[in-house]
């Protein structure tokens, strides 16, 4: 399985993305680890900073309502 943002020739993972960013999330509202999303340890460590910014700045949910 390759890398969803390599297959893209997507350098940089933008945090306002939130359709995008849901994809690599639980039904628990965790971050998935690399075995699960298939990122390689670059993008995975981008979309892991990303995620954490989209929260803090309200555009993704920590808990599911």
């Amino acid at each position: 399985m390759t890398c969803y943002f390599c297959q893209k020739n997507t350098n940089e993972i933008d945090f306002k993305n939130a359709d995008v960013l849901s994809k690599f999330i639980s039904s628990a509202y965790k971050i998935k680890n690399r075995k699960k999303t298939g990122l390689c340890a670059m993008h995975q460590r981008g979309v892991s900073k990303a995620i954490k910014r989209a929260r803090q700045l309200g555009i993704m949910p920590y808990l599911p309502k």
